[in-house]
């Protein structure tokens, strides 16, 4: 069967938090995707993993390890979600896409057996797009012979799919409100379900944070006897610059940190991989070096995370995926340094706090556009509209992402454009930006 075939189907599955009114929820458990993968000979016990959760920064953390790994010789595996442009961005080897050949083999190899588990009575239901995603990767990263993979969690923890493997550490990132109508409405929750990766005897990886979210990711590791290693070390000091590279002493030598991902946020997010890297290597002796450390940083790609282009008549764009308070105030933090921001493409999920948002980020700008997401899940304009007018933001509904584009380009006038909000928006938005960017560099 087909890659196209293979997307069709998952596209049917996509919904999967995503409920009409009076449909029950689809009930998460770790118990069916185990009996899928025993039947697929457990491919996710063919190599070592590493867990990472939290609200906010798993993804650059997983990408930036998955670097040092690579530039480490090893044969590193890396699944994040969501996808930006294309599913294929949540199952790379060694910064490589799954090929599409590859994706429709293992996807169809993956739902013949979910579905003679069905006719058996083993399973009581297909997997979600989440599970079938994990599954694919699982089946492909144990194919192609990795030696290690970086597991990004998908929602929470306790209950995500990824947590079904058994991992050498886990690492927790910054923890905020989102997702509060699955994982619960307040930090402590919150926490709870995220400290949800972690193992009896295990290894955590992680910084100080929210009192309350300390406060039970202590309780869950004691509990459980968890060593905890603690990244402090390796945070710079509070004078330095987000945005240039800096000197960190590592195995009592200087090493130049050096990252295309900008943003003070980054620097936590950073400082998380590295301490993972330094424990991976003390305690299961793997080839990483200081050397090899300075250059995965260097060479870690993670898009739509203030990510910026220079467009025609100079207008500079800068995409990100801030979709949560907490993200809205690293944007904010982010912009601040530059020059001002003229105006705001916007668009969220109606789970989103969309009045907490936009009183972070709206008052940024001169004006916002907010543009249409294709998601059954998006907050409608009217609400988005209100929210703006609260902040006393200028504010315009428009019919396309490429007709915001055009509009805040044109608004601009050579100033700059920030793309923000949804995943869908970003992705969408960025090969529209990349083109515009190409054209304007053959203009010059």
């Amino acid at each position: 069967m087909s890659y196209s075939a293979a997307l069709a189907e998952l596209a049917a599955l996509a919904p999967e938090l995503h409920t009409k009114p009076g449909e029950p929820r689809r009930k998460f458990s770790l118990d069916e995707l185990r009996i899928l993968l025993e039947a697929l000979d457990n491919p996710h016990q063919k190599f070592r993993s590493i867990l990472i959760a939290g609200t906010n920064g798993k993804g650059s953390t997983a990408s930036t390890l998955a670097s040092i790994l690579s530039a480490s010789g090893l044969r590193a595996g890396l699944y994040t979600s969501p996808h930006l442009e294309r599913v294929n961005e949540r199952i790379r080897i060694d910064s490589h896409l799954i090929p599409d050949d590859d994706f429709g083999r293992i996807y169809f190899q993956m739902r013949r057996t979910a579905d003679q588990l069905i006719a058996d009575g083993k399973l009581h239901q297909p997997p979600s797009y989440f599970e079938s995603l994990t599954a694919l990767a699982f089946l492909f990263f144990a194919e192609q012979h990795i030696d290690i993979a970086v597991l990004e969690v998908g929602l929470g923890g306790r209950l995500d799919a990824t947590n079904i493997v058994d991992p050498l550490l886990a690492i927790i990132t910054d923890i905020s409100f989102d997702h509060m109508e699955w994982l619960g409405d307040t930090i402590e929750l919150i926490a709870r379900e995220k400290a949800g990766i972690l193992r009896p005897n295990g290894i955590l990886v992680t910084l100080p944070q929210l009192p309350a979210a300390n406060q039970v990711i202590g309780e869950v590791a004691t509990t459980l006897n968890v060593r905890g290693i603690s990244a402090v070390p390796y945070v710079p000091g509070l004078n330095s610059d987000p945005g240039s590279a800096y000197t960190l002493e590592i195995w009592n030598q200087p090493v130049l940190i050096d990252s295309p991902l900008t943003g003070s946020h980054q620097l936590r997010n950073r400082a998380l991989a590295i301490a993972a890297a330094v424990e991976l290597k003390e305690h299961f002796n793997l080839p990483i070096t200081a050397d090899s450390i300075a250059r995965g940083i260097k060479q870690a790609v993670w898009p739509g995370r203030l990510e910026k282009f220079i467009g025609s008549g100079n207008t500079a764009w800068v995409l990100d995926v801030a979709h949560n308070p907490a993200g809205a105030w690293a944007l904010r933090a982010g912009l601040s340094a530059e020059r001002k921001p003229t105006s705001l493409i916007f668009c969220c999920l109606r789970d989103k706090p969309i009045d907490e948002i936009g009183k972070i980020l709206f008052p940024l700008f001169d004006k916002i556009f907010f543009a249409p997401i294709h998601s059954p899940r998006a907050t409608p304009i009217e609400e988005l509209l209100a929210a703006a007018a609260l902040t006393g933001t200028p504010a315009q509904a428009t019919a396309s992402v490429d007709e915001a584009l055009a509009l805040a380009a044109m608004y601009s006038q050579g100033g700059r454009v920030v793309v923000a909000g949804s995943v869908y928006l970003v992705g969408e938005a960025r090969s529209k930006v990349l083109q515009l960017a190409v054209e304007a560099e053959k203009g010059q």
